[in-house]
């Protein structure tokens, strides 16, 4: 008579253990060099004048040191992280001193990413990163080759789906039918019509100019323009470069996006574990009718579905990814009583809120505005506040919390209008709950 599990022991017994690819060794070896360089940089005036005390004949010895000792720390690395699919689950075993050994149950996995990054791109190699209901970080395995990183998700998503062990090689990776791409040209445009964008490169002009004005301190300048510039790269540059290319498939496991000039990414949204839509549409945009369409997704670091997109085709894909809601229009939203405004003042037209069969919905910003959309299934709590002026002038504000972490807020409402929202989106997400779809790969 065997006990209940002995049969998965018997099994996870034989199976065998992989490891990663072999230029794997290259990447961590730069973990005590970047040490290194972050303790010299903390101090740069000691480590000036410690390199002034050295000869050539001590810096080429320590070289001789630091390059083999870098090389064997990225080889006893790799050479301990070991990873398996079992029958139940994924396992990684890594550490060199301290051992940690991940076990990841198969049916709790809700995305796996595949990312490339430029270097790993032109080596072959991928890495894989599970997106695993209830943690907040991601495991990851890095790196694999292209072709076996792409089996393993494939392999992973079937086992998630609920496929037999024997049948998940067989199922490979589902076909995707394309929604949507986004042409480099309006993403280019889109960022230029960004006040994020102008915002941050005017403080990166003006703010250093004034700092030489008043101080003729060159470091202070420095200290101060460096990651003002740094910003407007990163609002620019670096989101053209990100979301360069980005495209959305629809696929029986979830929407697909890849995306990425240097480092290219290929992400999943999970099925059924959205849990707010926001349409955003800066001030620029408004005459081309573009929006842009980010997400918040329980447990999962996916916060974007569209970078930029006209707003019919916007809310297609939206369609997709929340079944059976549609986009409210503007018409629909209601405004906050006019006393709102003794509470906030001009900002107080920009709130808006309704109530659809299947979402709750709220907007904010005058200049950028931005509609969250809310399944009523996937509301966890409701609550009303308000403040001593706020009582005065009989306006509250209902937030709905949702299982992202995140709150949506329907901003200055009337007291009475409150109250009732408050008691009629208990029932809504009570009875929501009852009616939704599983949250299963494939269902």
């Amino acid at each position: 008579m065997t006990t209940p599990g002995t049969d998965d022991v018997r099994r996870d017994k034989v199976v065998t253990e992989r490891r990663l690819h072999p230029v794997t060794p290259l990447r961590r070896a730069w973990a005590p060099v970047a040490v290194l360089l972050g303790w010299a940089l903390h101090d740069l005036d000691g480590t000036q004048r410690q390199l002034a005390r050295l000869t050539t004949t001590t810096l080429l010895i320590a070289l001789a040191v630091l390059i083999p000792a870098a090389a064997l720390y990225g080889f006893l690395t790799w050479w301990f992280t070991h990873f398996a699919v079992t029958e139940s689950e994924l396992r990684i075993r890594t550490g060199l001193l301290f051992r940690r050994t991940a076990h990841i149950r198969l049916e709790r996995i809700q995305a796996v990413d595949v990312t490339r990054p430029l270097l790993a791109r032109v080596a072959g190699v991928a890495k894989l990163k599970l997106d695993v209901i209830g943690t907040d970080k991601k495991d990851e395995l890095a790196f694999l080759g292209e072709g076996e990183a792409r089996a393993l998700r494939a392999e992973l998503l079937a086992r998630a789906a609920g496929f037999a062990p024997e049948t998940a090689h067989e199922v490979g990776e589902a076909p995707a039918r394309q929604l949507l791409n986004v042409p480099p040209g309006v993403l280019a445009v889109s960022l230029v019509l960004t006040g994020a964008t102008w915002g941050t490169l005017i403080a990166a002009l003006v703010v250093p100019s004034v700092l030489w004005f008043f101080t003729h301190n060159l470091w202070t300048v420095l200290a101060t323009a460096l990651p003002l510039i740094g910003a407007a790269g990163a609002s620019s540059v670096g989101r053209f470069v990100t979301e360069y290319d980005w495209t959305v498939a629809e696929s029986p496991d979830g929407l697909r996006i890849d995306r990425g000039l240097l480092d290219r990414a290929h992400e999943t949204v999970p099925p059924g574990r959205v849990q707010t839509v926001r349409i955003v549409e800066p001030l620029l945009w408004r005459r081309r009718n573009w929006v842009r369409v980010e997400l918040d997704v329980a447990g999962s670091s996916n916060s974007v579905l569209l970078p930029v997109a006209p707003r019919e085709v916007a809310e297609s894909v939206i369609a997709r990814v929340l079944p059976g809601v549609t986009v409210p229009p503007v018409s629909s939203l209601s405004r906050p009583p006019r006393r709102a405004g003794r509470c906030m003042p001009l900002w107080w037209r920009g709130y808006g809120f309704t109530v659809t069969e299947a979402v709750f919905a709220a907007r904010h910003g005058l200049l950028r505005r931005s509609l969250a959309l809310v399944p009523h299934a996937k509301v966890q709590s409701v609550r009303l506040t308000q403040g001593p002026w706020m009582r005065l002038w009989r306006v509250a504000d209902v937030h709905v919390d949702t299982g992202a972490n995140k709150t949506v807020t329907a901003r200055l409402r009337d007291a009475g209008e409150a109250a009732e929202l408050l008691r009629a989106q208990a029932e809504r997400s009570r009875t929501g709950r009852k009616g939704a779809r599983p949250d299963r790969w494939m269902a």
